[in-house]
């Protein structure tokens, strides 16, 4: 919106030609979502505490968890507000991939939403039936597919490419369609199985946003991506302000999710966050290197994958508990020592993760 404010305003005073700049534009998104965060976030909490919006805790989990019954959730409303009032303020609409990533996210925080409404709302343990988020996560995954491979401008945009290899590009063609529905779907899914401690998926969630901004921004730079051998893919360059609101947004919503939490994002947080960097991933072209970066989401589902795998094979848990996290809390860890180790790990990932984009 910002953007075409500046625009007019340059014919009258060429400094507001400043705000044309991705750049510019990307550190004052992190700021002014962080911002109506702050601001927001204690009303809001107050509002869901008054509504007795509470968390259900399990009752076969940790026992220190019991003492969390009742704090509020469905917080990730926070973090999808402030994200979507600063990408409106301060993206160019004009681009494509702006209104897909909001699409996508804000699509993902309603299944979420509906899920948590019936779980503290209705009180109903079940929520949203596993079938019926499942269909519909593949409804908006598969619609989002379908439209970025029939929007595609060249071969770039839906060619396949392998970290470490220069010249590795496959042409997937259709299949581009299949892998973008289960990257989108997947992740969504990871972030919502990390989702279990105070903080423990939120901090992920903003290094891996922040570090596919940049990569987004690379790749939407035509001499930056020809020197990094990278698909060069325009208009791609404009998430960086999108990863930029995740960001902000993401540190206004740990101020008050840090342990002991005052709110939890519930599904409707993490079921979003988890598509929008999926869907980031996939129009910047760096699927892969979502899943190393985010390998602290990976390891928390491939461990509930082979939780349930083994007990149905074998009749035996390999954990104590999944997802992963849990297990390691009834392994004796405390909480904060669970959740600051996983945030170490995610930073030598993420680090990792943009180190391929020079080691091909």
């Amino acid at each position: 919106m910002l953007v075409w404010l500046s625009n007019y305003l340059t014919q009258f005073d060429a400094g507001f030609a400043v705000f044309q700049y991705i750049t510019v534009r990307g550190i004052f998104s992190i700021l002014t979502a962080l911002a109506i965060s702050l601001v927001i976030g204690p009303r809001m909490i107050r509002h869901l505490n008054s509504a007795q919006i509470g968390q259900v805790v399990r009752d076969d989990g940790p026992k220190s968890h019991f003492s969390k019954a009742g704090t509020p959730t469905m917080g990730g409303a926070l973090i999808l507000v402030s994200m979507l009032s600063s990408t409106l303020l301060w993206s160019d609409l004009n681009n494509h991939y702006v209104w897909t990533t909001i699409v996508v996210t804000l699509m993902f925080g309603a299944i979420g939403w509906v899920d948590d409404y019936r779980k503290v709302i209705e009180k109903n343990p079940k929520g949203l039936p596993a079938r019926w988020k499942y269909f519909w996560q593949s409804v908006v995954g598969m619609g989002a597919s379908l439209f970025l491979y029939y929007t595609a401008m060249g071969p770039a945009e839906t060619h396949y490419i392998v970290p470490f290899f220069k010249d590795v590009s496959l042409n997937l063609g259709i299949f581009y369609v299949v892998i973008t529905y289960f990257v989108i779907v997947g992740s969504s899914n990871a972030v919502n199985l990390t989702d279990g401690l105070d903080g423990l998926a939120i901090l992920p969630s903003v290094l891996v946003g922040g570090a596919l901004g940049m990569i987004a921004y690379l790749a939407g730079h035509v001499e930056f991506s020809e020197y990094l051998r990278i698909p060069y893919v325009a208009g791609a360059g404009e998430l960086v302000i999108f990863c930029g609101t995740l960001v902000g947004a993401g540190l206004g919503f740990l101020w008050f999710n840090t342990y002991p939490a005052q709110v939890f994002m519930g599904d409707v947080g993490a079921l979003a966050l988890g598509a929008a960097l999926g869907v980031v991933a996939v129009i910047a072209r760096h699927e892969i290197v979502l899943f190393i970066m985010g390998g602290v989401f990976v390891m928390e589902t491939v461990s509930v994958i082979l939780q349930v795998g083994s007990f149905k094979l074998t009749g035996k848990r390999i954990f104590r508990m999944a997802p992963l996290h849990h297990h390691f809390e009834l392994k004796g860890w405390p909480e904060p020592r669970v959740i600051v180790r996983f945030w170490i790990i995610t930073v030598m990932l993420v680090l990792f993760g943009l180190a391929t984009l020079k080691l091909r």
